[in-house]
C-alpha cells in the first residue's frame, strides 16, 4: 500500500474558517456594513517597536477557535512521532459472551515499515461464541417523551473468552492481542505494583491514562486493562510543559480523584519534562504520580490459571472523562459500566454498526464521541477502526478522505473543522471516492455553524460519490454522552430539516422563524432524533426546571440509561445536573426518572427532530438578552476582507464589569496585517455585531498569530484566554474598547440642587446639635517661654545677636552623597558670609533697598548666606532652584520665568551656574541677553557693610516664596518680616527647638516649609541642622537615614519623594544597613512635609520597613501647608519637659470615609474594610496661633463638624498676598482676605484652596480640651468635575495603580469632558496593551466613570515636583501638544 503523502502547500490567502461560513450570513454582514457610512474613528497611536510579531508558518490549514472548547484543555498536540499500526483481537469482560475480534489501525503520518516489521497476516477469525443481536428492536423513529422499547441485557453466561487468532494489521504488525495484552496489564496492575507487600492498587481505584493522540492501540490496551482489573481509567491529555493551559486544573481533578498512578507509552514517557533526578517532573498543581509504561516488556505475563473477576459491575464506575467548564475548572464525569454498555448498544443500533465494518476516526479517542465510537462500540461490534491523529491532519488534511477511499470505510467520524480543512486541500485530488460511506458522523453537529461546513463539503464531494443522506450530524455532551444523532433513511431516519431563526428572537430565548429580516438570522440543521431508549425534554435554563413552551429555547435534558452518573466527588452540582426533575407549569414532575442536563440549548422540532442553537458554556447574558459566543464569532468571521484573522482563530467570552456581563472578542491577526487594516477591520466588526446582534462589544483585542492558549486539539482554550485577559497577560497588539456604547447601567449623573443658604446651614447644625467646624492651635499669648529671639522683630537682628553671644555655636552641617560634611557654618561664619554678600550686592550690582534678588544656588550654606546677605542690605530674596545641566530645555525656562515674574534686579549664584546660564545650550532654551546682572559669590572680597539695613516696620516684605502649584500655576507669595518671625516662633514651640537640639532635614530649600526649615528656623531657634540635599539620595539612597542615625537626630523632616526613594530603594537592604550600624531608635518624630492629602500607604510601609532598624512605630507623622500658609499643621511626638508632664498631644487618628459620598461633597464615616472606604489620616496638630475653619465652597458660610468644605486659615504667619506680574491680584485677593458670609464675619481668613473637614475626636489634647482633627482630602483646583460629581485624581490613580503590577505610576486629568488616564509602564512594551482593558475596568468598577483615553508611557514621563507631587496640568499640556512620546494611545469609543 502506498503511504499517505504529506501535503504542505501554502494556504490560499483568502481562505478562512469555512466552518463558520454561511453565504446567507456573509451577505447579511455585508449588507449590515453597507448601512454604515465609513465612520471616522480616532486611530489608536502606537510606537513602532510594539509591533513585533512572532513569525508564523503560514501554510498550516486554518484552525478554528470559536467558543467551542470541546477540545478539552491540555496540550498542543502533534509532538509525538508516528507509531506503527497495530491490531489485535479483543475481548471485553463485561461483554463476556461476545468474544470480539476487531482490528484497529492507526494511520500515522508516513511510516512504511519498522525494522522487524512482519508481513501482514490475513484477517483470520473463527466464529464468535455468541453474538448479541441488537437489531431485535424495531427501527426507532419516535422521540420526545415516547418510551423506547429497551433492549434487555442478555444474561451473562459463564463463557470464558477464548482469544481467537489475531487479525493482522494493515501496514505492519506490532503483534500481540488486545485481550492478552490487556490481561497482562491487568495482572501487572493488580499484582506486581507493590509497596511493602501491600498491593498498590485495589479494585475501584482511579488510574490516569496519559497517551498521545497518535497511539490508539496502546491506549486501548491500557483502557481495557484497567477495566479487566476493575480499575477506573481517567484519560487526560499529555502535558507538554510544566505550564500548559489548564494543566493546574487537571492536576486538581487527578488529586480529587485520588490518582497515584499514570499509565503511558515508552515514547511519551521519554518526551515528558523531567526533573533533575531523571524522574518525570511534577506538574504545577498535580499530585505526586508513579508512571508505568504499558509497552510489552514492562508487563508480567499472568499465570495460566489467573483470570480477572468477571462480575457484573452494573452501577460501579467504569471510567471518568474530564470536562473543562466555562470558568476553566476541570471536573470528572463518571460513567458506570451499565451506562457504558447501554451507550454502546444505543450507538450500535442508531448507527447500524455491524461486524468487520471499517470506521475512520479523526477525533480524539480518549473522550467523547471518539472514545464511544472508536474504542468502545467498535470493540463490542468487532469493527476495524482507522485512527487519524491530529498531527497528521495538520500536515495532510486529506488523510482521512484518502483512508476512507483506500479502505472502503463504511463510516467516518469527523468534526466540521476536518471537513473544512479537507475542502481547502482537495483542489489537486481527483482520484478520491467517498461512495463507500454510509454514515459520515459530524460529531460537533450541535454547533449551529457546522451546517455551513456540511453544505460546502457536500457541494464539493457529491461529485466524488458522497451521497447527501450520508451526512449525519450528532449532538453530545460529557454529561449525557450522545444526545441525538441523525440516522440515514435506511436506518429509518426522517428527512433532514433546516430552521431559519431570528437572531433577535433567540436572544430573548424564543424561536421565531424569520421571514422578512434577512440580516440577522441563524440557520440551524437538525441533529436527528434522540438515542434509542431515551426520553428528551427542554427546560428553562435558570431556576426551577420548568418545561419550555414549544416556541421557547431551553436546555435539552435526557432521561436514559446511557448517561453519565455524576461529577466525581461533587455531590451538590451532580444533583443539579444529573438528577433534574423537569416539571410542568403546574409544578407536576414530567416523569418518574431523573433527567440529565446536557448543557445544550435548543428545541424539539417537527418529526421529533432535535435542534441545537448553542451551548450553555458559550452563553453570555447582556442585560436581559442572551447571546451565543459562537454566533458572534461567526459574525466577526463574515466581515470582509478576511485578511486579518489568522486561521479563523477568534475567541469570544464575557467578563463582568459593573454588575453586568460585557462581551470581549479576541482574534489572532495575520502576521502581514497592517495597523490601518486591522483598525478598519475592528471597527467593521463592531458595526456588524451591533447591527446583527444589537449588542455592543466591550473590548476587541487583536493578538499576534499563534499566541492564544491552545486546547489539546488546536482550538482556542477559552477560559485560559479569559484568565489572561483579566490578569493582563494576553499581550495584544491592538485594542479597541467601547465602554461608552455598552455600559448603559451607570448611575444617573448627579443633578446640582439649589444650595442651602449659609444661615439655614448654621440653624440646621444647631438644631441637629452639631457644632460649627472650627479648631485652633495653642494660644501664643499663654505660652511663656525663655525665648530670647522674641526680643527681636527681624531675623537679621537674631543672626547678629547669635553671632555676638554664641559665635562658635554650629548652626549648619551640609552632607554630600558619601555622607561626609562638605561645609559647616557657625553663627559668626554665617554672619560674616552674609556681610560679604551684602557688600557685593551694594557695590557691584548697585541694588537699592527693596529690590528683588534671585538666588540661584544648589542646596547648601551659600544659599543661606546669600539669603541673609540680601536681608542685610534691605533686598528681597527669591530662592530659585537652579537649572538641571542635563535638562536645560525644560528646567531653564522655569528659572527665567521666576526671575522675570519676580522682577529681580540681580541674580546671585555660583560660578558654575553662572557659566551655565550664559552658555550656548542655555541660549537655545531662553533669551540669555535679557538676564539681569548676574553675580557669582564664590570668591567675593572680605568686606564689612557700613550698616545693616533695618526695615521701617515689621510689615515690610522680607522674602518672596515662588512655587509651581500642582495645577501648573507659578505662584509667588509675599512674606513680611512679622510673618517670618511668627512662622519661626510657631514651629519652634510646636517642635520644641532649642540650641541644644540637632535636627536632620532632607528637603529642598526653595519654597514652602522646606525653605523655612533650611534658611529660617535654625537662625531663629539656634538648633543645629544637618542638611541632606534630596538630590544626593539619587547616588546614595541610604544617606538620609545614615545621617539621622549618625547624628542621633531626634527630629527629622523629609518629603514624600524622599520617603518613596527609601522605601523602594532600601526595601531589601535593611539587613545591610543594620550591619553598617544604622540605628533609628533615636528618632522621636519624622515629619513628612506636604501640601496634599497624607499618603497613608507610603507612610505605613515606611514605618513597617524601618521598624527593623529601630524606628519607633509612632514616629512618622505628616504636616500640612499650602501657598497661603506654609505651616498649618505639624505633628511632632511630644518631647522634653511637656512629655514628662503627661501633656503630650494625641496620636494622629485615621478615619474611613465613603468614597461615593465624598464625590457628592459629603463625609460619611464607615467601618474599616467596608466597600468603597477610603482611609484618611489627620494632617497633624494645628500650630500655635493658627485657627482653622471649614467653609462652604460656594456660599462661604461656616460648615458643621464632619462636613466637607474648603479649609480656611487665620494666623500671624499667613502670607500677605500673591506676587504676580499679570495683575491677577484681584482674582486672588479673597485668597488672603476672605470673610465668612455668616456668623463670625469679622475675622480675616486666608483660603487654602484645599477641601477637608474637621472632626472632634474622643481624645484630649495638652490643655485638656477635646482634640479637633483636621483631615485634608485634596486640592480644589485639581478636582475633576465629571457626571456632576467631584472626583479627586489621587483616588482614581490609586485604583489604576492597583490594576496591574506593571503600572509604575499613573496620573489622570480631563480633556473636553473625557477622562484621560496616563499610565507609566514598568515592563516590556509588548505588554503595554494589556493595561488598556484593566484600567478601563477598574475605573468603571470603583468610580463609575468611563475612561475616554488611555495613554501608556515610559517610566518617568509623569512630571513630579520637588515635593513629590504630580504635575498633572503639565502632563495635560504635554499630551495635547503631543510631546509625551507614548507607547500607545487608546481612544475608548
Amino acid at each position: 500500500m502506498t503511504t499517505v503523502p504529506k501535503q504542505q502547500k501554502p494556504r490560499p490567502t483568502n481562505s478562512r474558517d469555512e466552518r463558520f461560513r454561511s453565504d446567507v450570513h456573509t451577505e447579511a454582514v455585508q449588507a449590515a456594513l453597507a448601512k454604515y457610512k465609513e465612520r471616522k474613528m480616532p486611530m489608536p497611536s502606537k510606537r513602532r517597536s510594539v509591533l513585533v510579531h512572532s513569525s508564523v508558518e503560514t501554510y498550516t490549514p486554518p484552525d478554528t477557535s470559536s467558543a467551542s472548547e470541546d477540545e478539552g484543555s491540555l496540550r498542543r498536540p502533534g509532538r509525538l512521532a508516528s507509531t506503527s499500526l497495530q491490531s489485535h483481537s479483543n475481548v471485553e469482560p463485561w461483554l463476556d459472551r461476545v468474544i470480539q475480534g476487531s482490528s484497529t489501525s492507526s494511520s500515522a503520518s508516513s511510516t512504511s515499515s519498522h525494522p522487524g516489521g512482519r508481513p501482514a497476516a490475513t484477517l483470520a477469525g473463527s466464529a464468535a461464541h455468541a453474538h448479541i443481536d441488537l437489531h431485535s428492536a424495531p427501527p426507532d423513529v419516535t422521540t420526545g417523551l415516547v418510551e423506547h422499547s429497551h433492549c434487555e441485557r442478555p444474561q451473562l453466561a459463564s463463557v470464558r473468552g477464548v482469544p481467537r487468532g489475531y487479525s493482522g494489521s494493515i501496514l505492519e504488525t506490532a503483534g500481540g492481542k488486545l485481550w492478552s495484552r490487556s490481561l497482562k496489564l491487568a495482572y501487572t496492575l493488580l499484582n506486581k505494583l507493590t509497596s511493602k507487600n501491600e498491593p498498590l492498587l485495589k479494585p475501584g481505584d482511579r488510574v490516569a491514562l496519559v497517551f498521545p493522540n497518535s497511539d490508539p492501540v496502546m491506549f486501548m490496551v491500557a483502557f481495557y486493562g484497567c477495566l479487566l482489573a476493575e480499575l477506573v481509567p481517567v484519560p487526560i491529555e499529555v502535558p507538554l510543559t510544566r505550564k500548559d493551559a489548564g494543566s493546574q486544573q487537571v492536576g486538581f481533578l487527578l488529586g480529587s480523584c485520588g490518582v497515584t498512578l499514570a499509565l503511558t507509552t515508552d515514547a511519551c514517557q521519554k518526551g515528558l519534562p523531567k526533573a533533575q533526578t531523571g524522574e518525570v517532573a511534577t506538574f504545577k498543581g498535580w499530585p505526586p504520580l508513579a508512571w508505568l509504561v504499558v509497552d510489552g516488556k514492562h508487563l508480567t505475563k499472568p499465570p495460566k490459571d489467573w483470570h480477572p473477576l468477571a462480575q457484573d459491575m452494573g452501577a460501579e464506575t467504569a471510567y471518568i472523562e474530564y470536562k473543562t467548564s466555562k470558568e476553566g475548572s476541570t471536573v470528572g464525569v463518571t460513567v458506570s459500566h451499565a451506562s457504558l454498555l447501554a451507550q454502546c448498544r444505543a450507538l450500535t443500533q442508531a448507527c447500524g454498526y455491524s461486524e468487520a465494518e471499517t470506521l475512520t476516526n479523526v477525533l480524539d479517542f480518549k473522550r467523547d464521541a471518539g472514545l464511544w465510537h472508536g474504542v468502545l462500540t467498535s470493540v463490542m461490534n468487532r469493527m476495524h477502526v482507522i485512527s487519524i491523529p491530529y498531527a497528521l491532519m495538520k500536515v495532510n488534511p486529506l488523510s482521512w478522505i484518502q483512508k476512507v477511499c483506500s479502505y472502503k470505510a463504511r463510516a467516518a467520524l469527523v468534526k466540521s473543522r476536518d471537513m473544512h480543512w479537507s475542502l481547502l486541500a482537495q483542489r489537486g485530488q481527483r482520484d478520491v471516492s467517498l461512495s463507500s460511506l454510509r454514515m459520515l458522523i459530524v460529531a460537533d453537529g450541535a454547533n449551529p455553524w457546522s451546517i455551513s461546513s456540511c453544505d460546502a463539503f457536500l457541494n464539493v464531494f457529491q461529485s466524488r460519490g458522497l451521497r447527501p443522506e450520508v451526512i449525519c450530524p450528532c449532538a453530545s455532551s460529557p454529561e449525557a454522552l450522545t444526545v441525538a444523532i441523525r440516522r440515514p433513511p435506511d436506518l429509518g431516519g426522517p428527512p433532514p430539516r433546516k430552521a431559519v431563526l431570528s437572531m433577535n428572537g433567540l436572544s430573548y430565548g424564543v424561536i421565531r422563524v424569520d421571514t422578512e429580516e434577512k440580516l440577522s438570522v441563524l440557520t440551524v440543521q437538525d441533529v436527528g432524533q434522540v438515542m434509542p431508549g431515551a426520553n428528551v425534554c427542554v427546560v428553562k435554563v435558570e431556576g426551577t426546571p420548568y418545561l419550555c413552551k414549544t416556541d421557547e429555547v431551553g436546555e435539552i435534558c435526557v432521561n436514559s440509561s446511557a448517561t453519565g452518573a455524576g461529577y466525581y466527588g461533587l455531590l451538590g452540582i451532580t444533583k443539579n445536573i444529573f438528577e433534574t426533575i423537569p416539571v410542568t407549569a403546574g409544578g407536576v414532575p414530567v416523569s418518574d426518572g431523573p433527567f440529565t442536563r446536557t448543557g445544550l440549548l435548543g428545541f424539539v422540532g417537527p418529526d421529533n427532530l432535535v435542534f441545537v442553537v448553542g451551548k450553555l458554556d458559550g452563553l453570555m447574558v447582556v442585560g436581559v438578552r442572551r447571546h451565543n459566543a459562537d454566533d458572534i464569532v461567526a459574525t466577526a468571521l463574515a466581515v470582509e476582507p478576511m485578511k486579518f484573522v489568522y486561521r479563523g482563530r477568534i475567541a469570544v467570552f464575557s467578563v463582568t464589569v459593573l454588575h453586568d456581563d460585557r462581551i470581549v472578542l479576541v482574534a489572532e491577526q495575520r502576521p502581514d496585517a497592517s495597523e490601518e487594516d486591522s483598525f478598519q477591520w475592528m471597527s467593521r466588526v463592531l458595526q456588524a455585531i451591533d447591527s446583527i446582534h444589537q449588542v455592543g462589544v466591550y473590548c476587541l483585542a487583536l493578538v499576534p498569530a499563534n499566541t492564544l492558549p491552545k486546547a489539546p486539539l488546536g482550538g482556542i482554550h477559552i477560559s485560559e484566554t479569559k484568565q489572561r485577559f483579566l490578569e493582563g497577560m494576553l499581550h495584544p497588539c491592538n485594542v479597541l474598547m467601547c465602554p461608552h456604547t455598552c455600559v448603559t447601567n451607570l448611575p444617573k449623573p448627579r443633578q446640582k440642587q439649589p444650595e442651602v443658604g449659609p444661615a439655614s446651614m448654621i440653624v440646621g447644625n444647631l438644631v441637629a446639635g452639631k457644632r460649627i467646624a472650627q479648631a485652633s492651635g495653642r494660644e501664643l499669648a499663654h505660652l511663656e517661654d525663655s525665648d530670647q529671639a522674641r526680643k527681636f522683630l527681624f531675623l537679621p537682628d537674631v543672626l547678629q545677636w547669635r553671632a555676638h553671644t554664641t559665635p562658635d555655636h554650629p548652626l549648619f552641617l551640609l552632607l554630600n552623597a558619601k555622607g561626609t560634611v562638605t561645609s559647616t557654618a557657625t553663627c559668626i561664619q554665617l554672619h560674616k558670609k552674609a556681610e560679604r554678600v551684602a557688600a557685593a550686592l551694594m557695590e557691584k550690582a548697585r541694588v537699592s533697598a527693596g529690590d528683588h534678588v534671585a538666588l540661584v544656588y544648589p542646596p547648601g550654606v551659600d544659599l543661606i548666606a546669600a539669603f541673609y546677605g540680601c536681608l542685610y542690605c534691605g533686598c528681597v530674596p527669591v530662592t530659585v532652584r537652579p537649572p538641571h545641566p542635563q535638562n536645560l530645555a525644560t528646567t531653564l525656562p522655569t528659572v527665567k520665568m521666576i526671575v522675570e515674574v519676580s522682577k529681580s534686579a540681580c541674580v546671585l549664584t555660583t560660578q558654575a551656574i553662572m557659566r551655565l546660564l550664559k552658555s550656548k545650550e542655555a541660549a537655545a532654551a531662553v533669551d540669555v541677553r535679557t538676564w539681569p546682572t548676574i553675580l557669582d559669590t564664590d570668591d567675593i572680597p572680605k568686606k564689612k557693610v557700613a550698616s545693616i539695613f533695618r526695615p521701617p516696620s515689621p510689615d515690610v516684605l522680607a522674602y518672596l516664596d515662588f512655587s509651581v502649584s500642582t495645577t501648573g500655576i507659578l505662584a509667588g507669595v509675599k512674606m513680611s518680616h512679622a510673618a517670618t518671625s511668627a512662622l519661626c516662633r510657631s514651629i519652634k514651640l510646636q517642635c520644641e527647638l532649642y540650641p541644644s537640639r540637632q535636627i536632620a532635614i532632607c528637603l529642598d530649600p526653595y519654597c514652602g516649609l522646606g525653605f523655612a526649615l533650611w534658611c529660617l528656623c535654625s537662625v531663629y531657634s539656634g538648633h543645629q541642622s544637618v542638611l541632606v540635599p534630596p538630590l544626593e539620595l539619587e547616588s546614595n539612597v541610604s544617606l538620609w537615614l545614615s545621617a539621622v542615625s549618625q547624628y542621633k537626630a531626634r527630629v527629622t523632616f523629609c518629603s514624600y519623594s524622599v520617603m518613596e526613594m527609601c522605601t523602594k530603594g532600601l526595601g531589601a537592604q535593611t539587613g545591610v544597613l543594620r550591619m553598617k550600624g544604622v540605628n533609628l531608635s533615636c528618632v522621636r518624630t519624622c515629619m513628612v512635609v506636604a501640601e496634599e492629602r497624607p499618603r497613608i500607604a507610603l507612610t505605613q510601609s515606611f514605618s513597617k520597613l524601618f521598624k527593623d532598624l529601630g524606628l519607633p512605630a509612632r514616629a512618622v507623622s505628616t504636616t500640612f501647608g499650602c501657598r497661603v500658609n506654609v505651616a498649618i499643621c505639624l505633628q511632632p511626638n511630644r518631647l522634653g519637659k511637656l512629655a514628662e508632664q503627661g501633656t503630650a498631644g494625641p496620636d494622629p487618628t485615621t478615619v474611613y470615609v465613603d468614597m461615593r459620598a465624598l464625590r457628592h461633597d459629603r463625609v460619611r464615616l464607615v467601618e474599616r474594610g467596608s466597600p468603597h472606604s477610603l482611609p484618611l489620616t489627620e494632617s497633624g496638630k494645628i500650630l500655635p496661633g493658627v485657627k482653622v475653619i471649614i467653609a462652604h465652597t460656594e456660599t462661604k458660610g461656616p460648615l458643621g463638624d464632619s462636613h466637607l468644605g474648603e479649609i480656611w486659615v487665620s494666623s500671624p504667619h499667613n502670607a500677605t498676598g500673591y506676587y504676580t506680574v499679570y495683575g491677577e491680584e484681584s482674582l486672588h485677593a479673597d485668597h488672603f482676605s476672605a470673610r465668612l458670609s455668616f456668623g463670625d464675619t469679622q475675622t480675616i481668613w486666608a483660603r487654602t484652596g484645599y477641601l477637608g473637614f474637621l472632626r472632634r475626636t474622643e481624645l484630649t489634647d495638652a490643655s485638656g480640651e477635646r482634640h479637633d482633627a483636621l483631615y485634608v482630602v485634596g486640592s480644589l483646583d485639581e478636582t475633576l468635575e465629571l457626571r456632576g460629581m467631584r472626583y479627586h485624581p489621587i483616588d482614581i490613580e490609586t485604583s489604576v495603580i492597583r490594576a496591574h503590577r506593571s503600572i509604575a505610576e499613573c496620573a489622570v486629568f480631563t480633556w473636553t469632558n473625557l477622562l484621560v488616564v496616563v499610565v507609566e509602564l514598568d515592563g516590556l512594551e509588548q505588554d503595554a496593551l494589556d493595561l488598556v482593558a484593566l484600567v478601563t475596568n477598574v475605573v468603571l468598577e470603583e468610580h463609575h466613570l468611563v475612561v475616554g483615553v488611555v495613554v501608556i508611557v515610559d517610566p518617568g514621563v509623569i512630571p513630579i515636583n520637588s515635593r513629590g507631587e504630580k504635575q498633572r496640568m503639565h502632563l495635560r499640556d504635554g499630551f495635547l501638544a503631543d510631546q509625551l512620546d507614548p507607547i500607545y494611545v487608546a481612544y475608548n469609543m
